[in-house]
C-alpha cells in the first residue's frame, strides 16, 4: 500500500464516493456534511453522533469512506476505527480532529486508519485525502507528519499509560490500583518511572506532557 503524506492530487471519481461523517458535535457535523455534499464527486450517506452510532450507520448504508472525530462518547474515534475495521472492513477511515497529537497520529495509523487530518484543515485537503483513502493510500496532513517526527515515539509502556492516564483523570493511588487491579505500591512505582520518562518533576506535570504529546 502507498502512502502520500500532503497528496496534492484532484482526482475526482465518475460515481460519487459515499461517506459516513461521525463528530458528537452537531454544527460541525452538518456543516461538514452540507460542504462535501456540494461536491459531485463525494455524497455524504449517513451521519452519527458517537462511535457505537457510526458502527450502526456503517452497517446500515456500507459508506466508502468514514469521517471520525477523535474524541466522542462511547468510544473514540480510532476505537471506532477497530470496530468498523471487524464490522465493514470495505469502509476507509480517516479521522477528522481538533487534538492533532503525534501520539494520536501514530496510535491511528497502527489501528489501520487512511488518514488524519486536523479540522482546520481546507476542503481541499479533505476531499483529497477522502479520494486518497478509497484508492487504498494514506494521507496525513503534512505539519501532523512533521510533529510525529519531531516528538517521537512515547517513551511509556502502556501500563505506565495506564496509570498516568488515570491519574490525569484525578484518581488517588488507591483508585488507580483498584481500577487497574494493582496493588498501590505497583501504582506508585508506574508512576514514578512514567514521571521520570517523561522528565517531569510531579506525576501532574507527567499527566500534561504526556497527553500534549498524545501518549495517553
Amino acid at each position: 500500500m502507498s502512502e502520500h503524506v500532503g497528496d496534492q492530487t484532484g482526482e475526482q471519481a465518475a460515481v460519487p464516493i459515499r461517506i459516513l461523517i461521525a463528530d458528537d458535535e452537531t454544527l460541525f457535523r452538518d456543516a461538514l456534511a452540507t460542504l462535501l455534499d456540494l461536491r459531485d464527486d463525494l455524497h455524504v450517506v449517513a451521519q452519527a453522533a458517537s462511535g457505537p452510532e457510526a458502527v450502526a450507520m456503517a452497517r446500515a448504508h456500507r459508506p466508502d469512506v468514514a469521517l471520525l472525530d477523535l474524541q466522542m462518547p462511547g468510544q473514540d474515534g480510532i476505537e471506532t476505527a477497530i470496530a468498523l475495521a471487524r464490522e465493514a472492513p470495505e469502509v476507509a477511515c480517516l479521522i477528522v480532529t481538533s487534538h492533532g497529537r503525534p501520539g494520536y497520529l501514530r496510535r491511528a495509523l497502527e489501528a489501520g486508519v487512511r488518514g488524519f487530518l486536523p479540522k482546520t484543515a481546507s476542503a481541499q485537503s479533505l476531499a483529497q485525502a477522502v479520494h486518497a483513502a478509497h484508492r487504498g493510500e494514506r494521507y496525513v496532513d503534512p505539519q501532523l507528519a512533521a510533529d510525529a517526527i519531531a516528538a517521537g515515539a512515547s517513551p511509556l509502556s502502556a501500563r505506565e499509560a495506564d496509570v498516568l492516564e488515570l491519574a490525569a483523570q484525578g484518581a488517588g493511588i488507591e483508585e488507580i490500583a483498584r481500577r487497574a487491579n494493582l496493588s498501590n505500591g505497583t501504582v506508585r512505582n508506574y508512576l514514578s518511572a512514567a514521571t521520570a520518562k517523561v522528565g517531569a518533576g510531579d506525576r501532574r506535570e507527567a499527566a500534561r506532557i504526556a497527553r500534549d504529546n498524545g501518549w495517553i
